[in-house]
């Protein structure tokens, strides 16, 4: 593609560049990063850019290191996975209330989530989608799923924050 034709097209020429450099490298997350670049240009209406190249390839690899950055700050690990010692449990005759009071927590918790959240969490958690299904099954980026479900831990979270063993 010739230069002058690059500049008229403007940043979706090297948008498309770029794109296919993430599909090439095999990386969800870098396809993400680029869409949600993308996307954060056409929602704020910008068309002309001196430097779309740079621009586009600075943005995209802030949005990996951001992924990243969220995945080491929320980890994520099924009941399944965690040691006999580190499952929560409850002394005496108690165990079938405390898990009442706590699917009862959880539920209001689920209610106050937006219901995009409450479907992420669900299908994600206790359908076992990935998040690439699920994107796809709502019609959104894996970005706009991973996003869901973080807001969805977290408010979670904190909401059952108070039914947590203390140490």
């Amino acid at each position: 593609m010739s230069a002058s034709l690059k500049r008229k097209q403007g940043w979706l020429a090297h948008y498309r560049e770029l794109l296919g450099a993430w599909r090439n490298k095999n990386s969800p997350d870098g396809e993400d990063a680029v869409q949600d670049v993308a996307v954060k240009l056409l929602e704020r209406g910008i068309v002309d850019i001196e430097e779309p190249r740079a621009y586009l390839a600075r943005g995209v690899s802030n949005g990996v290191i951001d992924q990243h950055r969220r995945r080491a700050i929320l980890p994520v690990r099924a009941i399944d996975e965690l040691a006999e010692r580190e499952h929560p449990t409850v002394a005496d005759g108690q165990s079938a209330y405390y898990a009442g009071e706590l699917l009862t927590a959880l539920m209001a918790a689920l209610q106050e989530l937006p219901p995009a959240c409450q479907r992420v969490y669900l299908q994600h958690r206790l359908e076992g989608w990935t998040h690439a299904e699920i994107a796809a099954d709502m019609g959104i980026s894996r970005s706009m799923v991973e996003k869901h479900m973080i807001r969805a831990l977290q408010h979670i979270g904190e909401r059952l924050k108070q039914h947590a063993p203390s140490d």
